[in-house]
């Protein structure tokens, strides 16, 4: 058509009211319209090239329609994309555009951030944590959603929405008890780390679960380096174990170096279970690591999603502060088998 479609124009085609329309496409259609009936006016919009004005959704509402995300180190590294990208596209499917300040882990930056951001007229804000740990969330202005992503209030004002990492602990474990082993090492990181300590509580409880002796643990960082150096002890010291828990991917590549190095095989000899599904590494790895993946586009998914319930006041979106465990996705992949029999 030679002129710009109009919501009711979307209306007309997907068989709906302007209302359904108006709520489909500024993100408050669950629970408030069938899902055939959105997928309908999604289809219809798209096939008319029609997107709300954001200046009059904004004049209307009072709103600007921008979420502040207020980052540690995220935004200049990739580990952290999956987190923003799963932030952003939920915002973006609900009109909101994200507004992104990396702060380098600089104090004075952050303060700066908070700052501009509240004067920007942001509808809410999210401070988003490269890896697991306690942050001492600054007071959010009255009547804009706040809320954490990766990282926890230790105060528990803030809502915080982190993995699920004792049951990705946990899960870790019974990757290698299910497969038959017994005889299990923990290559941990650093017990200095929340996520470290949270991942071997875990692993600890599916051992104790399933009547077996403590597990034995051997500190060991994050790196590969790491991870060849403690593999290497532990697979040529007395009692060598069947299966190996490593504190991510990069120790259990280390791992699985220090196994070939030794005349080893993964996972004839020995099994290997990696944490984090990183791209670069778990896949490509050979063989392919059996791992637990972080849920980082779901932590950012759920993170926008409680910031915009809030923002529509909506009763099965608002809850209050304190921490929501995400799931960590179990990756089941080459490196892990049955045991030799003794």
């Amino acid at each position: 058509m030679s002129r710009k479609a109009t919501s009711q124009d979307v209306a007309d085609l997907a068989g709906v009211s302007r209302s359904a329309v108006s709520l489909v496409l500024n993100g408050r259609g669950d629970g408030n319209i069938a899902p055939e009936k959105q997928a309908a006016i999604r289809e219809a919009a798209a096939r008319l090239e029609y997107t709300p004005n954001p200046s009059a959704v904004s004049l209307r509402s009072r709103r600007t329609r921008t979420l502040g995300v207020v980052t540690d180190a995220i935004a200049s590294t990739a580990y952290g994309g999956g987190l923003l990208q799963g932030a952003s596209e939920l915002a973006s499917r609900s009109g909101h555009l994200l507004v992104l300040v990396d702060t380098h882990y600089d104090e004075r930056r952050e303060a700066e951030a908070y700052r501009t951001l509240r004067e920007r007229r942001v509808d809410g804000l999210l401070f988003a944590a490269m890896s697991l740990r306690e942050y001492d969330a600054p007071a959010a202005p009255q009547g804009i959603p706040f809320v954490l992503a990766n990282c926890l209030d230790p105060r528990g004002a803030v809502p915080g929405f982190v993995a699920d990492e004792v049951q990705g602990g946990r899960d870790a474990a019974r990757l290698l008890l299910e497969a038959g082993h017994r005889d299990v090492v923990l290559l941990a990181g650093n017990r200095a780390d929340i996520a470290s300590t949270l991942r071997e509580q875990g692993a600890r409880a599916a051992l104790e679960a399933a009547g077996l002796p403590a597990l034995r643990t051997v500190e060991t960082g994050w790196e590969i380096s790491g991870g060849v150096r403690a593999a290497t002890a532990v697979l040529t010291g007395p009692c060598r174990p069947t299966g190996l828990l490593c504190a991510n991917d990069r120790v259990a590549v280390g791992a699985v170096l220090a196994a070939n190095r030794l005349g080893l095989s993964v996972p004839a000899d020995v099994s290997v279970v990696g944490y984090d599904d990183d791209e670069n590494l778990a896949a490509p790895m050979v063989p392919a690591l059996t791992t637990i993946g972080l849920p980082h586009r779901a932590i950012g998914e759920a993170a926008v999603r409680r910031v915009l319930g809030d923002l529509e006041q909506d009763p099965g979106g608002r809850r209050g502060p304190g921490t929501v465990l995400v799931p960590c996705p179990v990756v089941v992949r080459d490196s892990v088998a049955a045991p030799h029999p003794s």
